[in-house]
């Protein structure tokens, strides 16, 4: 389907097919993240639809706050990252940002 090529020390993670991303930094932490073992659509709830049963994963999930911080980092508008929907990330963002 989106053709990710495997890991391995001839061919690191970063490398992917086709082009379709172009990760920056480490991103060796979405191999421990629970969202990979758990149903998708949870993550990207309807409009409307609840988020619980994400956020309760995000909250056991060992790398909860490097993909919040990538979801920030990269202004990501959809779906639950590190715990928080897009409007708790605006927010968080906004306070961090008048914070510093």
């Amino acid at each position: 389907m989106w053709g990710i090529a495997e890991d391995s020390a001839d061919e690191p993670l970063e490398e992917l097919l086709w082009g379709l991303f172009s990760p920056d930094g480490d991103v060796s932490w979405q191999r421990k993240a629970l969202c990979s073992q758990t149903d998708p659509e949870a993550f990207f709830p309807e409009k409307g639809g609840s988020t619980r049963d994400a956020k309760r994963v995000c909250a056991q999930c060992e790398v909860r706050q490097q993909c919040l911080e990538w979801a920030i980092d990269h202004d990501e508008r959809f779906g639950i990252w590190g715990g928080m929907s897009e409007r708790e990330r605006r927010r968080y963002k906004k306070t961090r940002k008048e914070q510093a």
